[in-house]
């Protein structure tokens, strides 16, 4: 059957302060009273069957998470402590695999805005599709790139596949501006974003984890067929601390690129994708005003202002510019953050430093 684990780790530190250690980026309802995460529940379940999404979340956000509306309660995936994305991803797949040995998961994330759903949806066909008839298929979604970023890694494109699909020949790292402006020239045929989420057999991809990954392969089967055990616990305390962190581009995928064993597959994501990671990011998913001003709170006035990201968390707060261009201006309850949009992503050094100074707030 097809299955749909969403990952719904991170800690959203570039979207301060909204985003803190207790509540994390992808609960924050940020869109219109919706969370990140929210969307992505309903995205899945638009397109697999209600029973069959599963969350992935660690164990400090259980409580969170439990109560987003069309998740099942058993549908929850719950890692002792977070150690990146690899661990994650086998152990979601292996508790799958043990419930559905011929489970084909499309692993999906909780920090992307996907439009329109119909393009997504047939994306996601094609690649369960590819998936189901390949048994050595490890598939990856690209976006088509509209612009030079240098903030996502890059797939490099090698031969057709039937479907629409091409083999990954490399997976390039965050780019310098002059190399993603040459990607970017190649055109779509030869460069894609790496969007992050994937579609395979879960007996494939534990089959890649006992390949790439043979220190922590054996733990994560054992833990998937534990979880809901009484033998969980135990693995939690004892074996989870001992796994490699390792994220699932670095552990599974680029190794599985050069291997005889494994075919790496992209198939171009046909929708709008954003990546919610940032504040001018935000900013592009509520979009802009006349004046170019990007404003995310129920009270605001700005005056000769322009191209300004806006946002507060507090209804009866009143946020006022005047004169200001290019900024961020962030309002909660407990912070303020002022920044030229220029230096979104320094946000995650200030963060550091938040954490040394005011803890509680971090």
């Amino acid at each position: 059957m097809r299955h749909a684990l969403i990952l719904a780790g991170g800690s959203g530190t570039r979207l301060w302060p909204y985003s803190t250690a207790a509540l994390p980026k992808q609960l924050v309802p940020l869109l219109q009273g919706r969370s990140l995460l929210d969307i992505a529940v309903a995205r899945a379940t638009s397109v697999v069957p209600a029973g069959q999404v599963w969350l992935g979340a660690g164990e400090s956000l259980r409580d969170a998470v439990s109560s987003v509306e069309g998740l099942r309660a058993d549908r929850l995936v719950v890692e002792p402590s977070g150690r990146d994305t690899l661990p994650a991803v086998a152990l979601g797949c292996a508790v799958i695999a043990a419930q559905d040995p011929d489970a084909v998961v499309a692993v999906l994330t909780a920090d992307h805005l996907i439009e329109p759903l119909h393009s997504f949806a047939e994306t996601l066909d094609a690649a369960f599709a590819l998936a189901e008839q390949r048994a050595d298929a490890l598939v990856t979604f690209g976006v088509v790139p509209d612009k030079a970023a240098t903030g996502f890694g890059y797939l490099e494109l090698g031969e057709p596949l039937s479907g629409g699909g091409h083999v990954v020949s490399s997976f390039r790292e965050k780019p310098s501006l002059s190399v993603a402006s040459d990607f970017l020239a190649a055109g779509p045929s030869r460069y894609l974003w790496n969007s992050g989420m994937f579609v395979w057999q879960a007996s494939t991809l534990l089959r890649a984890v006992d390949a790439f990954v043979p220190q922590s392969a054996p733990t994560l089967r054992a833990m998937g067929a534990a979880y809901g055990t009484s033998d969980w616990d135990a693995f939690a305390r004892d074996a989870w601390p001992t796994l490699a962190r390792l994220s699932i581009d670095y552990g599974v995928m680029e190794p599985a690129s050069t291997s005889p064993d494994f075919t790496v597959a992209a198939l171009p994501l046909a929708a709008r994708w954003l990546d919610v990671g940032s504040w001018p990011a935000y900013g592009e998913a509520i979009g802009a005003d006349a004046d170019g001003n990007m404003v995310g709170a129920a009270r605001a006035v700005l005056h000769a202002s322009r191209g300004n990201v806006v946002a507060s968390s507090d209804p009866n707060h009143l946020v006022t510019l005047v004169g200001c261009q290019g900024l961020v201006v962030v309002h909660t309850p407990t912070a303020t953050l002022v920044m030229p949009a220029a230096d979104a992503q320094r946000v995650k050094e200030l963060h550091a430093r938040v954490a040394e100074v005011a803890p509680e707030l971090a």
